[in-house]
């Protein structure tokens, strides 16, 4: 499933849902999402479904590997959309998933549901180049539980960064309503200084 949620502005508006997903849809959505952001818009949100998956996560043709194609499709047509317009210079994109991954891999040659993953930052204006995190190691006596990646970067701090620093959202805004319970985090610094 691939859906775009395109907020004008900051407000909420119902999601669209391209049909027949895969890797054609995420393109046409992030592609819709590029001109939606060259008309005016601050905030698109692009979901991609079908990442579930716990067999067969190494086929070079399963699930796990077409979703990773499609997602690294449907990021180069929003790249290349935003360029054309001069956009992608002022722009960051986080992509995210809402949940992590095991580390070993199950009996049906993929993974169970996890604690510690992964998220990206790519735009114009994000300070990229770089990993930032405090990489706990794979060793089992390293892991969570002894079977999870590691916790060690809460993702709000990343979204408090885009949030605040990037789209002005008022901190007392996003520790009361947007990310209650995040204030006390560390700061991350993510964005280049000219597109604060």
């Amino acid at each position: 499933r691939a859906e775009l949620s395109m907020n004008p502005g900051m407000a909420a508006t119902p999601p669209m849902r391209a049909g027949g997903g895969g890797r054609a849809a995420a393109v046409q959505l992030a592609t819709k999402a590029a001109d939606f952001l060259q008309r005016g818009s601050q905030v698109a949100v692009l979901e991609m479904g079908g990442w579930d998956s716990h067999t067969n996560q190494t086929l070079p043709n399963g699930a796990t590997s077409n979703n990773l194609r499609a997602l690294d499709a449907s990021l180069d047509a929003l790249r290349t959309g935003l360029q054309a317009g001069g956009l992608w210079q002022r722009t960051v994109v986080l992509v995210a998933t809402e949940f992590g991954r095991e580390v070993a891999m199950n009996g049906n040659q993929g993974t169970d549901h996890g604690s510690g993953g992964a998220a990206f930052l790519l735009g114009g204006a994000v300070r990229g180049g770089r990993v930032v995190a405090d990489w706990p190691g794979l060793a089992k006596k390293d892991r969570f539980e002894g079977r999870d990646l590691r916790v060690t970067t809460d993702l709000r701090t990343a979204m408090r960064s885009v949030l605040a620093d990037h789209l002005q959202v008022p901190r007392s805004h996003i520790d009361t309503s947007v990310l209650p319970g995040s204030a006390g985090l560390a700061p991350l610094d993510l964005l280049r200084s000219s597109a604060a």
